[in-house]
């Protein structure tokens, strides 16, 4: 998914002081010698510092990171590097394809304890299952959708605001050809991977133009527009609203509207060649696991857990978990493979779209 190193953009240390609260309850099962290797955006939980400590401490397993800077990087990695790699995290709307590749293994769930906590919603989510088997334990979600300014804008319960006159050269859109196109889908109640008429979306998506302000393509752009007083209607993202909320408070809320949102769900997957696939699966485990997951939530804003028993320990006030609530899960269209042509076609409308804004 485009965007994705910005969401991902998480701090890396903790302290030891959160690895002695948590080894408490753990009990050494693993050899000292023990590795396993695993392929990840950097900064994106599995390589936080205090965790890695705690995961061998618990199981006597080193944990090693290699890294990406893009989704098709990743794949390359894993096709040429055979058994290089032990665990894999995986945008969900890839999974199936990198599966059918022979490149990651199926995955029993009963392998994997904590799977049992997870949403049922998203862990048999069929970005991740084929064939009736899991290819990648769900592990983290979040949405794009509207987000307006606290106090200014009232009754925000449609995407149809996007193009209301009462926001006349106030609004900002994300910068992204899948995000607006998706927009456009769900506005004209179309599915945002496979719409029928990119001609209605063209439409929908050009009466907007006397309300765009801004397209923005990063957190920071948003966030100092936003508190400039730039914009009061936008397409955000449910984990920076968070982040924008507890510590910038900046005066934003998030809006699942009544047409739905665009969803997104990151898998962890065992490639097909790992070295040590029974520690990858205590590492997956781990990472779903409810008590890490609280801590790294509380010092580093992470995005929504999988994991339902995780979500429901976050205190009432966390803004992770106003935002993401369970039942906005049925509401969403979560964004899954697009073929290049499908792709290539938002791409061109997308960039015919913003020509028209530039007139």
């Amino acid at each position: 998914m485009t965007g994705a190193i910005s969401r991902r953009g998480f701090s890396l240390y903790l302290g030891a002081g959160v690895v002695g609260a948590l080894a408490a309850g753990y009990s050494r099962h693993g050899s000292a010698a023990e590795t396993i290797t695993v392929l990840n955006w950097q900064g994106y939980g599995t390589d936080e510092a205090w965790a890695l400590k705690l995961f061998a401490e618990k199981t006597g397993i080193t944990v090693r990171h290699d890294y990406f800077n893009s989704e098709p990087e990743m794949q390359t990695k894993l096709r040429t590097n055979p058994g290089a790699y032990d665990v894999v995290l995986i945008n969900s709307a890839r999974t199936r394809s990198i599966a059918a590749d022979g490149l990651i293994d199926p995955i029993s769930l009963d392998a994997v304890p904590n799977a049992g906590q997870l949403a049922p919603a998203l862990r048999d989510h069929l970005n991740l299952v084929e064939d009736g088997k899991h290819y990648g334990v769900a592990w983290l979600w979040g949405m794009n959708s509207l987000a307006v300014r606290q106090g200014t804008v009232s009754n925000a319960d449609s995407l149809a605001l996007l193009s209301d006159p009462t926001w006349h050269n106030r609004v900002a859109l994300f910068d992204d050809a899948v995000t607006e196109i998706g927009v456009g889908a769900l506005l004209t109640g179309q599915d945002i991977n496979a719409p029928k008429d990119l001609a209605v979306i063209g439409a929908k998506l050009k009466s907007m133009k006397p309300n765009v302000k801004l397209l923005w393509s990063s957190e920071s752009e948003f966030n100092k527009a936003f508190s400039a007083g730039a914009f009061d209607v936008a397409i955000y993202w449910s984990g920076a609203s968070a982040r924008a909320q507890t510590r910038y408070h900046l005066p934003i809320e998030f809006i699942v509207p009544k047409e739905g949102a665009i969803g997104w769900l990151d898998g962890l997957s065992v490639p097909s060649a790992a070295k040590n696939k029974a520690g990858a699966l205590k590492f997956i485990s781990f990472m779903i696991d409810p008590e890490f997951y609280v801590q790294w939530a509380a010092s580093a804003g992470a995005a929504a857990s999988a994991n339902a028993a995780a979500m429901a320990k976050l205190p009432a006030d966390n803004a992770i978990k106003r935002i993401h609530k369970p039942e906005y899960l049925e509401r969403l269209q979560f964004m899954s493979m697009l073929p290049d042509d499908r792709r290539q076609a938002f791409v061109d409308l997308w960039s015919e779209v913003k020509a028209f804004y530039a007139t």
